[in-house]
């Protein structure tokens, strides 16, 4: 498999739930942090996105912020949502997986990483072996390396909905 398809794609974090996590056996979730639980440069959480926190706590889902984004913009967010963070993750190399999967203590194969972007969370997480989780960014980044990187990426979201038959 390549490994810029994802295993999963869902429109946002809240389609992950108990019967998912227990059919591919998740322990634990990797999350990204920009267009996957909150706007771009945001500090403010969706109040859905809120609730399906406290859903995965209670379901006692370990939850850990991987990010390439710097400490200064990572900590307070993790510190406000209670969940432990690796900054400047280097995605998509394997470091900040990496160092999830040790705090976690789970097997590589019992680990998701959720995120909006396929050449970070997605490649990375598959290069690591992980279970991937593609969700829908929030709003698409003006920046011209985005929107160039959006159009790439949409080669590979069509390859996955071919694949699985989605339209």
């Amino acid at each position: 498999m390549s490994v810029f398809l994802p295993d999963l794609i869902l429109k946002d974090v809240t389609y992950i739930n108990e019967k998912l996590l227990k059919e591919h056996n998740i322990k634990g979730l990797i999350l990204d942090v920009d267009n996957t639980l909150a706007k771009h440069g945001s500090q403010e959480l969706a109040n859905h996105i809120s609730d399906w926190l406290d859903e995965m706590k209670k379901l006692d889902v370990k939850l850990m912020i991987v990010s390439n984004n710097n400490k200064q913009r990572v900590e307070p967010f993790a510190k406000k949502l209670g969940l432990d963070f690796v900054s400047m993750a280097l995605k998509p190399m394997t470091y900040g997986f990496g160092k999830a999967q040790k705090i976690f203590n789970f097997e590589n194969n019992e680990i998701a990483v959720v995120g909006d972007q396929i050449y970070t969370d997605i490649m990375g997480g598959n290069l690591k072996g992980m279970f991937t989780i593609l969700v829908t960014p929030f709003s698409l980044e003006s920046h011209f390396f985005f929107k160039l990187k959006r159009k790439l990426e949409n080669i590979h979201i069509n390859k996955y909905k071919k694949r699985n038959g989605v339209k």
